[in-house]
């Protein structure tokens, strides 16, 4: 291919890839609430309290905006699908109104003050919503195609963007440093070790290696990326897969509970779970359920974590093309380029520190300000889309089905088990208070 040729096709990326349309999305939606053409999302009140019963969260004059924001929800959504999934446009429109009143009905059902009180938001109503149709009816195919987890966490991290200002991304960064790239390499380096010379998975390095990723770094893109480095096959990492979502699903659920009845700090709380839970979108589920500091840290930790991705990736096919296919070392040279760091560099990273920029430097304060609260309202409907989707994409007996042989099964617990312990004390370390000051 020539060079013009690569160039090419490096432009068509951006307009053909679900990476790149969440930064598309997220500073189109950014700009139209900047310029004063979006306004908040309507989405239904608080009940539950003072005799409030369900109706009154959602009166009848507020159908209409609910309705305006399901119409801009799906525009939103649907200039990304048209253009890197034209052949399912068509499902989409079909299918993204039923995934919308699901998600208005988890915003119904979180706004209960007397559950909301305990922790159970529109978060685990959107999870549980989800969960509840996957494991019993089983997901409706004509609903699967509007079912995009990555695409609405992506675009509501990078519109996350804006609430985190940049001097305090940078302190909030260099705190997290010492939580997500210290420990992630330990776990990463024990697990596949652990795999090797005691569950003796040498004819499964492959998937030994997207497991060990998985669990350090950041869940399905981490086991796509090292697997794809090391060779390995679909099979293993869809089984590297299934593992890590079975036990992401019951940590975002269970961490916060441990953490409030452990008494520990919400600060040092999101940066554990920031540290260990797999994917970024359980991350922000999980934190949701302890406050929005918490939010704030877990996401800028797991997003530190995620510029691992492409490093650890590199480095797996440096050594992967410099063994063979049982670990032992032969006499072919690595030729990999360090682009492969770009490629699997998560671009909505891009988006998010873009967002944090102009909203640091460029806008006034009064725009910033104001611009807030319409950002922050997309940011977590969208949020409650994805959440809605994870469940909906959950099913245990499928995944549990896939699941042969107990060997990654043993090896995602003593590495997550490890895991959890060191980010524990990372995190109690750089978020305490106690020897490093914060930064708010």
């Amino acid at each position: 291919m020539s060079q013009v040729e690569e160039k090419r096709n490096g432009w068509k990326k951006l307009l053909h890839l679900e990476d790149w349309w969440a930064v598309w999305l997220g500073l189109i939606v950014i700009v139209a609430v900047v310029a004063g053409r979006l306004t908040s999302p309507v989405l239904p009140g608080r009940w539950g309290q003072n005799g409030n019963g369900i109706l009154s969260a959602i009166p009848p004059e507020m159908l209409t905006g609910i309705l305006i924001t399901g119409v801009v929800s799906f525009v939103v959504f649907a200039i990304a699908v048209y253009f890197y999934g034209r052949k399912s446009l068509g499902q989409f429109v079909v299918a993204f109104p039923m995934v919308f009143v699901l998600a208005i009905a988890a915003e119904l059902l979180g706004g209960y003050e007397p559950l909301r009180h305990y922790g159970i938001n529109n978060v685990i109503w959107a999870l549980l919503l989800g969960l509840i149709i996957s494991n019993t009816i089983q997901t409706p195919q004509v609903i699967k195609a509007a079912v995009r987890t990555e695409l609405y966490i992506k675009t509501g991290l990078v519109l996350l963007g804006t609430s985190i200002l940049f001097n305090r991304m940078l302190a909030l960064g260099a705190l997290g440093l010492g939580v997500a790239w210290m420990v992630t390499p330990i776990v990463l380096v024990f697990m596949y070790w652990f795999s090797q010379k005691y569950l003796k998975m040498q004819e499964q390095r492959g998937l030994a290696i997207a497991v060990a990723s998985a669990t350090s770094v950041c869940g399905v893109s981490a086991a796509i990326a090292a697997g794809t480095a090391a060779k390995a096959k679909k099979e293993e990492i869809s089984l590297a897969i299934s593992v890590t979502l079975i036990f992401t699903i019951i940590m975002m659920v269970a961490m916060p509970a441990v953490i409030r009845l452990a008494g520990i700090p919400d600060v040092v709380g999101g940066a554990w779970l920031g540290g260990t839970i797999d994917a970024t979108g359980a991350v922000v589920a999980s934190a949701s359920m302890l406050s929005e500091q918490a939010v704030e840290i877990a996401s800028v930790i797991k997003m530190i974590q995620n510029i691992l991705i492409g490093v650890i990736a590199f480095a797996i096919a440096v050594v992967w093309v410099s063994v063979d296919s049982k670990g032992v070392a032969t006499t072919e040279k690595a030729k990999v380029s360090p682009m492969e760091i770009w490629n699997r560099l998560p671009k909505f990273i891009i988006g998010f520190i873009l967002a944090s920029l102009v909203f640091s430097f460029v806008l006034p304060d009064a725009t910033v300000s104001q611009a807030s609260g319409a950002i922050n309202g997309f940011r977590n409907f969208f949020f409650t889309l994805a959440f809605v989707s994870i469940g909906l994409e959950s099913n245990f007996k499928k995944m549990a089905a896939l699941v042969k042989g107990g060997s990654p099964v043993v090896l995602y617990l003593v590495g997550q088990t490890m895991n959890l312990g060191l980010t524990l004390l990372a995190a109690y370390i750089f978020f305490s208070g106690r020897f490093f000051p914060l930064p708010f």
